[in-house]
């Protein structure tokens, strides 16, 4: 009877592991009724991208007692009409890259080329300092693998600007209208480096860009003959941006784009159109009682341009964008 009983309890147990790997693998729907848009979860470091007429969202997820960064997984997300929302299976964890710590899934982007999906993520690496990777799947949603076996950028590429461990995070990609990416990031020192064709490798040198006030988080978009970057400036950061007629420079400051984002310090971007308006992602600490700078989360707002082609300060709101799209 006892052997019966412990038969029984370890299918029991077999079969709850099944259940939570089931529901772990299936598509969440929820609904935005306003920022934060994602309520049932900590996220952070949005990074917008459309592909095929859908709006996706990748972030870090925060996790722990909010007392320090504890980052498990990436997410993605994805709307049509920024009310109704569809969380993914988690399609990426830092103990994908076996080169990479656990529980370090800082900031990171998606960008596609030739039908390849391309996340550069930044995380912290096991011989020490912060890293870059890079992982690529067939599809937005993943899942997703790493593309090189080894970090695309480690601490000891970068030491001429500055030697702390932690300048290289924040990846932004662009893929200019000759085709050459760009791989631009950092902390403190804002890089920047062309990447091959393949998108897993740099190509020539690193460069700086010098920007008024830079810590962290710069972002590449480009509207008419403008290209823009905008970055998180000073702590607790504030958002600002600079303007080009290149990508490659030089850049003219315009100054402070959007003010301390509710109770987190830090203030992480991203700028893109989507069926003809702009929005601007980004994430606050505002979820009550919890939130804060550890326990983050995603909200989108209108972004605006002046006659001149500058950009008008962003109003961050409580009513965000759930009902833009009709």
């Amino acid at each position: 009877m006892k052997k019966v009983v412990q038969i029984c309890m370890l299918i029991g147990t077999i079969l709850w592991f099944a259940n939570v790997q089931a529901q772990d693998e299936q598509i969440f729907e929820f609904q935005a009724t306003g920022n934060p848009v994602i309520t049932h979860k900590y996220t952070a470091d949005p990074a917008a991208f459309i592909y095929d007429d859908v709006f996706y969202v990748y972030a870090g997820q925060d996790t722990g007692d909010g007392k320090w960064y504890n980052m498990p997984n990436w997410l993605v997300f994805s709307t049509e009409d920024f009310k109704n929302w569809k969380e993914y299976p988690v399609p990426l964890k830092t103990s994908d890259f076996k080169w990479a710590k656990d529980h370090s899934s800082w900031a990171a982007q998606v960008i596609e080329r030739n039908g390849k999906f391309y996340w550069y993520v930044s995380t912290e690496h096991q011989t020490g300092g912060k890293a870059i990777g890079v992982a690529v799947a067939d599809s937005p949603t993943g899942p997703f693998v790493d593309a090189r076996g080894s970090a695309l950028v480690t601490n000891d590429m970068t030491t001429d600007c500055t030697d702390i461990s932690w300048d290289d995070i924040d990846p932004t990609v662009w893929i200019d209208d000759d085709g050459q990416a760009y791989l631009m990031w950092g902390n403190t020192c804002c890089y920047y480096a062309k990447l091959k064709e393949n998108m897993i490798e740099l190509e020539g040198e690193i460069k700086t860009i010098d920007l008024p006030h830079f810590t962290e988080a710069p972002w590449i978009h480009k509207k008419g003959d403008w290209y823009y970057l905008s970055y998180a400036a000073w702590f607790p950061e504030k958002t600002c941006y600079a303007m080009s007629k290149s990508i490659e420079g030089p850049w003219e400051y315009k100054g402070i784009l959007n003010e301390v984002a509710g109770n987190s310090n830090t203030n992480h971007q991203s700028i893109v159109e989507f069926k003809g308006n702009w929005y601007f992602v980004y994430h606050n600490g505002s979820i009550p009682t919890a939130g804060g700078s550890y326990l983050r989360s995603v909200c989108i707002d209108r972004l605006y341009y002046n006659s001149d082609g500058t950009i008008k300060r962003i109003q961050m709101t409580s009513e965000g964008v759930s009902s833009a799209v009709k």
